[in-house]
């Protein structure tokens, strides 16, 4: 047990609450390790890599998914260590650490220099009025290049080069002197341990077993094992079975006073009642007045998601609730497809955000799952002035009543190194983006800001973008307003029925080729019947592209060997009446894996 797990009270000056923000890859995981190494709160022969990365798909991409907090003991201080993640589609995992914590520090690579997401997540500490610590990361690299990268964060963040801190999170160089930074800038949280008790919960989870485990940042007032809680929002009241800190193992404390960060299980098994952003206090002595929890964040995409076997629709109602519990950021509501059965419309912050929580629903709930293709929410305006906002392409109403379609936009950012500029700037201009700005951090980086629609951006702009810069470019962005724009919907039809799931907005330039694209793949994965079968793609009532899975044909003649032709005339005649009859009422039966292939985004 180490000394950060002792259980006993801790004087709030000696503890210091700091969340690590940075780009994508900036080494944030990595400096989590080898703080929890210096302080010796993990026993070297357990020690990992990205040990507080606890999911298999963290491990398995090299990413950080969710926010991780855990307590170390240093020079007699108290630390309590958020590692945050730093794709964009997890910015709302940032905002929510950042809410536990009175300070940041910013880990910026010294061989690549300030990203987009450096950016962002440096804005979202300074809004949250942190004490902001720059360090540059990875001087080990022969790439490194740490004056240029510190004028360049003097120049654009404004904190000056003498205050920024250099080190190496993979060597440990640097690291105890990033700990005395920590400890010295970062000011202690302030909190009256004689009020009534306010704590914030800034994450949660579900154990099958335990019921709800909450991460809680207690504000003012002290929780004790055993006290009867008040959850303020959910206005229900449950027993506190256990409380304690994660450092990184779980420890039981008997009690968390203020500035303290810990967990807590009070046997709730309704997962609408822990939700992030929640205020818990005391049932006998409750608080006046909530803590300011969290804005929900918009989804900004959104997609179906069916079960393939119909009879695991309960399943994936719990797994869908029990997941938004630990991830408050997606969004799920019922909906059925004449193609696809029953499902749920879920929305989701970004592509790689709705990858995720579709492998996490099939990893850790066992179900096997159909997406649609994704789409975004667009601002319909009819004809008799009522306004709707639409997120399924399929509940477009007809074009007769349509006065005019507004998508959302976004403003979104890109740095790239200048030989790419023009590079970039091409692709954004196919994409229909509008250049707002362009600034030259330093003579060899640009940054471009361009106004771009979110249904642009939302397929492969970031693979087209990491392409063709070689991948020194990034990208950030967030909503805009919404614009009027020549949006029309694509129909599939099959057999002359049209199928909902493969239904799309796009805008009018475009809806040719993704019709013969669609169309052509289609062709490719519909089995052959006895009977020829159209696959046509509609704007309205024009078709834009055909495609035909040609008939089987039988060999009806077989059976006749010599004799006269007028038999085989007959036998000939009566087969293609029968293909006649059948084509009019038959059928196609669509496999699975032709909707799973024309579904899938990458292609």
């Amino acid at each position: 047990m180490t000394s950060a797990a002792q259980p006993g009270r801790v004087a709030t000056e000696r503890i210091r609450n700091f969340s690590i923000i940075s780009h994508v890859d900036h080494g944030k995981s990595t400096l989590s390790d080898r703080i929890l190494e210096l302080t010796g709160a993990v026993d070297p022969r357990l020690m990992r890599e990205q040990y507080l990365d606890s999911m298999d798909l963290e491990r398995e991409r090299g990413i950080t998914i969710k926010a991780q907090n855990v307590r170390v003991v240093y020079r007699d201080h108290v630390l309590h260590l958020i590692d945050t993640p730093g794709h964009v589609d997890f910015g709302y995992e940032v905002s929510r650490s950042l809410a536990a914590c009175e300070g940041a520090v910013l880990l910026v690579d010294a061989s690549q220099g300030i990203q987009a997401q450096t950016l962002a997540n440096c804005y979202q500490a300074m809004e949250h009025n942190l004490e902001i610590v720059a360090v540059l990361n990875k001087i080990d690299l022969p790439a490194a290049d740490p004056e240029r990268c510190a004028a360049e964060i003097e120049q654009v963040l404004g904190i000056p080069g003498s205050e920024i801190l250099r080190i190496s999170a993979k060597t440990g160089q640097g690291v105890p002197e990033l700990l005395d930074a920590v400890v010295e800038r970062v000011p202690a949280p302030v909190g009256d341990r004689e009020a009534p008790t306010r704590a914030l919960i800034f994450d949660s989870s579900y154990d099958q077993y335990r019921g709800v485990v909450s991460s809680i940042r207690v504000v003012d007032g002290v929780i004790r094992s055993g006290d009867r809680l008040l959850f303020m929002q959910a206005r229900a009241a449950h027993d506190a079975e256990e409380i304690g800190i994660r450092a990184p193992e779980v420890h039981p404390v008997p009690e968390l006073g203020p500035g303290e960060v810990g967990y807590l299980i009070a046997g709730i098994k309704d997962v609408g009642s822990a939700r992030s952003g929640e205020t818990v206090t005391s049932a006998q002595r409750p608080a006046a007045e909530a803590l300011a929890g969290y804005r929900d964040p918009k989804p900004m995409v959104f997609c179906g998601l069916y079960p393939i076997d119909g009879d695991q629709l309960p399943e994936l109602r719990d797994a869908l609730e029990r997941l938004k519990l630990n991830d408050a950021s997606f969004t799920y509501e019922p909906e059925s497809s004449h193609a696809l059965g029953f499902g749920f419309r879920c929305g989701f912050l970004g592509l790689l955000h709705m990858e995720i929580v579709r492998e996490r629903l099939e990893r850790e709930f066992d179900l096997s799952l159909i997406a649609t293709a994704p789409s975004v929410a667009y601002r319909v305006s009819l004809t008799d002035g009522t306004v709707l906002d639409i997120d399924n392409p399929s509940e477009l109403p007809d074009p007769s009543r349509l006065d005019h379609i507004d998508e959302p936009m976004l403003a979104a950012t890109v740095l790239t190194p200048a030989e790419y500029t023009g590079t970039v700037m091409e692709l954004c201009q196919q994409r229909r983006g509008e250049l707002e700005k362009m600034e030259y951090l330093s003579p060899e980086r640009v940054e471009l800001v361009y106004k771009i629609p979110l249904a642009e951006v939302v397929v492969d702009f970031f693979d087209q973008l990491k392409s063709r810069t070689k991948g020194y470019a990034s990208l950030d962005y967030e909503p805009a307003e919404y614009l009027a724009a020549n949006l029309v919907r694509v129909e599939i039809l099959i057999n002359h029925v049209p199928v909902d799931a493969f239904s799309t907005i796009v805008h009018r330039t475009q809806a040719d080729a993704y019709g013969r694209r669609m169309t052509e793949k289609l062709r490719q994965m519909i089995p052959r019947q006895l009977f020829d079968v159209p696959i046509q793609a509609a704007v309205g009532g024009r078709i834009v592209a055909r495609e035909t899975v040609k008939a089987k044909r039988k060999d009806v003649l077989a059976k006749c060997y010599g004799g006269d032709i007028t038999r085989k005339r007959k036998l000939l005649e009566r087969q293609k009446e029968g293909k006649k009859r059948m084509k009019s009422i038959g059928r196609v039966e669509i496999p699975q894996e032709a909707f799973i292939s024309a579904l899938r985004m990458d292609e």
